[in-house]
């Protein structure tokens, strides 16, 4: 069921939204090499108890996960680009991480994801990573009432396909309130001007991933992470966002 929320709730939306972009900037300060995932997973636990806060994760088991999610942070490396359950791994020099993070605040949720490159970079990772960065803001810019889904959805392709990646269609963002995942579900690729008339009040997290040279995965033996078939970097960006009136406001927007 799609939900509509009143100014009121997005305002109340706004202190989650704050916490989520505040944990990923701590995060991505610690990101670096001879970092352990373990390690900024439980920074993150951390900040979740001081806050007050509640993990959309650690409890976690929808029908793709083998079993509760068991941490409050999803850590992908390298060829891994979605759920990628930490472990013990120190990072290494020209690693590519991608940080994916979601807690509720006074029972309302946020989500949100940044990839970082640890150390030194590659061109072609930062070329990937910034492909997402611009297909999420495109995005965000087509989140206005009026518009459609398919309207959203095709600004991501877009900007991805036009940098010369292949989009996958298997997850994708979707709907943000009491829950971390509801309705509707958000495709990184779509038909403009088709699908759901975007309303005020919807709440949605958006989030382009894409891999350097493929668009099909794998999940690993550990049961969650979500990796390339053939061996390539991955990156993955998210914001929750909430159309109003006027212009989307970006909950979790950094800085």
């Amino acid at each position: 069921m799609i939900e509509l929320r009143t100014p009121a709730e997005i305002e109340a939306m706004r202190p989650a939204g704050r916490f989520v972009a505040s944990v990923l900037e701590r995060l991505m300060a610690e990101a670096a090499v001879g970092m352990n995932l373990l390690e900024l997973d439980a920074i993150a636990h951390r900040m979740i108890r001081e806050q007050g806060a509640e993990s959309c994760y650690i409890d976690y088991h929808p029908s793709f996960g083998a079993m509760p999610f068991g941490k409050v942070l999803c850590t992908s490396v390298n060829d891994a680009v979605l759920h990628g359950l930490p472990h013990d791994y120190a990072l290494q020099d020209g690693d590519v991480v991608s940080l994916d993070f979601a807690a509720s605040v006074g029972g309302w949720v946020a989500d949100s994801a940044v990839t970082v490159v640890v150390g030194t970079p590659r061109p072609e990772d930062e070329r990937l990573i910034a492909t997402t960065r611009a297909a999420l803001d495109a995005a965000i810019q087509h989140a206005r009432p009026g518009m459609k889904l398919g309207d959203v959805s095709a600004a991501i392709g877009d900007v991805c396909r036009a940098a010369g990646y292949s989009v996958n269609l298997e997850f994708g963002g979707h709907g943000v309130g009491r829950t971390m995942h509801g309705d509707p579900h958000v495709p990184n690729d779509g038909r403009p001007h088709r699908g759901l008339k975007l309303r005020p009040g919807l709440v949605i997290a958006i989030e382009p991933w894409l891999l350097e040279t493929t668009d099909r995965i794998f999940t690993d033996p550990d049961g969650w992470t979500l990796r390339s078939q053939d061996g390539s970097r991955g990156a993955h960006s998210e914001h929750t966002v909430a159309i109003t009136e006027g212009d989307p406001i970006v909950l979790t927007a950094r800085g």
